[in-house]
């Protein structure tokens, strides 16, 4: 399998205590069919909203270390050490891993 089938999610509890789900995997286009995108991103959702959106480094068959970056994301947000934003994740989505 690969991210064109699944998606890696962890949810992150932000010091405020706001509930935030890191999603890493072949983002959706209506234009594309999924069996050709090549594009792995990082969206970070809230309440129904997205509040941040980024591409990765990452192949869609790179699914450990998908699960890697979504950890280390999570890991950020709850500690504080970044922020929800594009701007904060976009050093750790453009990391080889």
């Amino acid at each position: 399998m690969s991210l064109r089938g699944r998606t890696i999610e962890h949810t992150a509890t932000l010091p405020d205590g706001r509930k935030v789900v890191v999603h890493v995997g072949v983002p959706e286009d209506p234009y594309i069919a999924r069996a050709e995108l090549e594009t792995v991103d990082v969206e970070l959702h809230s309440d129904g909203h997205v509040l941040a959106a980024v591409n990765t480094v990452l192949d869609v068959d790179q699914e450990s270390e998908a699960e890697e970056l979504s950890r280390e994301i999570a890991r950020q947000l709850e500690s504080g050490e970044i922020e929800p934003t594009a701007h904060a994740i976009e050093p750790l989505a453009d990391t080889l891993r």
